[in-house]
């Protein structure tokens, strides 16, 4: 008998959804981890990308998994959304949610860079330790904006069906030749565009026919996707890796690219190939219990995995003097579980430490809509300047040179999501 692909019924966990969320956590974790190709002497810390070795592009048309992220997103928003009491409420649980797990990253991030400075760790080093900390933040800002006007998006959905993702990705594709023809910068525009094209795919699985793809079309549609990304890279001006490469003239991912939405869709269609296989996996008790644990710590895992990544690069490499092998090599190929393995094992003690943040139940609040769009805007604000300027104050910069003014402006918008704020007004 073949097995239904439709999505769970309302009020129901969505198994496929869940196990693609967990799929692209461990492969940002698995990515992140295994990348950096570090070495160290007199007190300057040379940094790689295994990625780099010729052929290992390809591994980014799966690795890259923020498509997925991005459409899994946009299903689990519609699907709560759907249960919400109201709209105000459920965005301004949505917000909390994503916000609150920040503050404990906060608190360790404006105090490791002194504590390492007075451990004796040179400044170089302590640098990109700030700057790696605070770098991917950029996908909780542009989620942010895009929870913020889920409601107005799945408005349009219900109206105009396929034509919205097709219009963004139009866009999208708009704003590539505007930023490789004239102006550069204009390309940073497409994080709203080409996310929420990827976004709004999700809705499509949810309420639309992505659900009810046979085996063969969700294979159809991997191959249409792969296939348009195989032609932009071959004919066109992107480049073949999906994620962005040291010393290379163009990245598809900062800013995005047009190139993304095909992967999207080529991603979603292989994802939705195996969806049957993936439910029967879900049901295995091990399985299950994975996927009922790091539900509720999505974004702690996200959060918490470079800064792992931090402790055991700076007692290995600074404290040990460690030098990553030749990638692909077979020392490197050895080395490789037990360096994941440690970083493991410290993501596992800050989870402990912090994780409570996230899995805490939190409720809406009686929040007026504008204050939830400028707190929205503030947040999003304060996170971006965050991943562009990481956690680090310049060496002969003073206080507000540094992270302060925009974990301030954050701090600002969680006070706005969690309860009014009435102005008085003088006659």
């Amino acid at each position: 008998m073949r097995q239904s692909l439709r999505p769970a019924p309302a009020g129901a966990r969505d198994t496929f959804l869940d196990v693609v969320r967990a799929i692209a956590i461990l492969a940002v974790i698995g990515q992140h981890w295994l990348m950096p190709v570090l070495s160290y002497d007199h007190g300057t810390l040379a940094t790689g990308n295994a990625l780099t070795t010729p052929g290992w592009w390809a591994l980014t048309w799966l690795s890259q998994v923020m498509p997925m992220v991005f459409f899994a997103g946009g299903a689990a928003n519609l699907l709560s959304l759907r249960r919400a009491a109201s709209t105000r409420d459920w965005l301004s649980t949505r917000l909390k949610r994503l916000l609150i797990p920040v503050l404990p990253l906060f608190a360790v991030w404006l105090l490791a860079p002194d504590l390492l400075r007075d451990l004796g760790a040179p400044e170089q080093p302590v640098q990109i330790a700030g700057a790696i900390a605070g770098q991917l933040l950029w996908f909780l800002a542009v989620y942010l904006l895009t929870v913020a006007v889920t409601p107005l998006m799945l408005a349009a959905h219900r109206r105009w069906g396929l034509g919205v993702p097709l219009v963004l990705t139009g866009l999208a594709v708009v704003v590539d030749v505007g930023r490789f023809e004239v102006f550069g910068p204009l390309g940073y525009v497409n994080a709203v565009f080409v996310w929420l094209a990827v976004h709004q795919l999700g809705f499509h699985y949810v309420e639309g026919r992505l659900a009810t793809l046979s085996r063969r079309g969700a294979a159809g549609l991997a191959m249409a996707g792969f296939g348009v990304t195989a032609l932009a890279v071959a004919f066109g001006p992107y480049p073949a890796s999906m994620i962005g490469m040291p010393g290379a003239p163009v990245s598809n991912m900062s800013p995005p690219t047009a190139v993304l939405m095909s992967l999207a869709v080529g991603q979603a269609g292989f994802w939705l190939a195996l969806k049957p296989a993936l439910a029967t996996l879900a049901e295995r008790p091990a399985v299950a219990a994975v996927l009922r644990w790091s539900g509720p710590r999505f974004m702690s895992l996200y959060l918490w995995h470079m800064p792992a990544l931090v402790v055991v690069a700076g007692v290995a490499v600074l404290g040990f003097g460690y030098a990553t092998p030749e990638p692909g090599s077979a020392d490197w190929f050895a080395v490789a579980p037990m360096w994941a393995g440690a970083a493991a094992v410290v993501l596992a003690g800050l989870l402990r430490a912090f994780g409570r943040f996230e899995t805490r139940p939190g409720t809406g609040s009686a929040v007026p809509a504008r204050q939830l769009a400028l707190a929205t805007v503030l947040a999003s604000g304060g996170l971006l300047g965050l991943a562009a300027h990481g956690f680090t104050t310049p060496p002969h910069g003073g206080p507000f040179s540094g992270p302060l003014p925009w974990v301030a402006l954050v701090l600002t918008a969680l006070v706005l999501v969690t309860k009014p704020v009435r102005v008085a007004v003088r006659g």
